[in-house]
């Protein structure tokens, strides 16, 4: 269910309530693409039934949908589309377009093209955890994650979100379990890295199902050269790779026990449960291996990332939470 998480502080004071949530939501629901639309986003049921509730609780747990369409127009097909409109024009008046002609005839253009154009839609899940005090967004770039986060904000007066930051920079921290080839309490290294130079050159180099318990590794890292991503493994139960952003990607849950069908209201709740059960867990053991969580984070609309602490991976003594 959940396959990619971005995670924020939810701020104190916000006074969570599921039908007050179900009613902003309410207010921006997805809708499909007009003829003439480039993109369409909104909240979608999250048990993915016609008319069903956009807020669901599970164990409570909650767990929204954001629904996104986008009209896929090859920038090829539109070249040509607009190539045939300045002949025209050279046909019939002798002359070349100038540049701002040009930039009204890609307008004109697209608005043709776009009544034919394929759709592509996508969804992206948003776990709400109020004992934990976090929401996370199944986003597989910042960028959509802030999309998401910012709608929220302004649809629930007094909502703020700070991405979560703590002690240790997750880069500086990887770069330590690699170099002493060895994860914190709870945690496995996996068989995926990258590493990339600061340096002009930039150089990148990549591991992918291999031994990561190698000198090679090191010697990498000694040359300056720092992780970006390093897959592990939590309790033995749940395999991630995690960014130096502090992203987790690529999650791999175990199996829920007599799963429902898809579709079923049983299975949603056994996923939702066990996703959420299984991710608070990690989530909160991971903030503890990178030391606690920071100072550094100031909350601030949705979608302004935090700064990460660039600690000595080595420092382990817990912070008091910024919130």
């Amino acid at each position: 269910m959940l396959k990619n998480l971005i995670v924020y502080r939810i701020a104190p004071g916000w006074q969570a309530d599921l039908s007050a949530l179900e009613a902003a939501l309410a207010q921006t629901p997805f809708a499909e693409c007009s003829a003439t639309q480039e993109r369409s986003a909104g909240w979608v049921p999250a048990r993915g039934q016609a008319h069903g509730a956009l807020a669901e609780s599970v164990a409570g747990q909650w767990m929204l949908r954001w629904q996104s369409e986008t009209k896929l127009l090859p920038a090829s097909v539109l070249t040509r589309k607009v190539k045939e409109k300045t002949q025209r024009i050279e046909r019939e008046t002798g002359r070349k377009p100038g540049k701002k002609e040009m930039r009204e005839l890609k307008d004109e253009a697209k608005l043709d093209l776009l009544p034919m154009a394929f759709t592509k839609q996508g969804g992206s899940w948003v776990w709400i955890d109020r004992e934990a005090h976090t929401l996370a967004v199944d986003a597989g770039s910042q960028s959509r994650a802030d999309e998401i986060t910012s709608a929220l904000v302004q649809a629930l007066p007094g909502l703020a979100l700070a991405l979560i930051d703590t002690q240790t920079s997750p880069q500086a921290a990887m770069a330590h379990w690699l170099k002493e080839q060895q994860a914190p309490e709870g945690f496995a290294i996996e068989r995926e890295c990258e590493l990339k130079s600061s340096a002009e050159d930039k150089a990148v180099v990549r591991y992918a199902r291999h031994p990561l318990e190698i000198d090679e590794v090191r010697a990498h890292i000694d040359a300056g050269k720092l992780p970006t991503r390093l897959a592990l493994n939590w309790d033995g139960r749940v395999s991630f790779v995690l960014t130096e952003g502090l992203q987790l990607k690529k999650i791999t849950l175990p199996e829920a026990e007599n799963p429902g069908q898809e579709g079923e209201e049983g299975g949603f709740d056994a996923d939702v449960a066990l996703a959420t059960g299984e991710l608070s867990r990690l989530i909160a053991d991971l903030v503890q291996a990178l030391g606690g969580e920071g100072r550094s984070s100031q909350l601030a609309p949705a979608g302004t990332a935090s700064t990460a602490s660039a600690a000595d991976p080595g420092v382990g003594a817990e912070a008091d939470a910024p919130f």
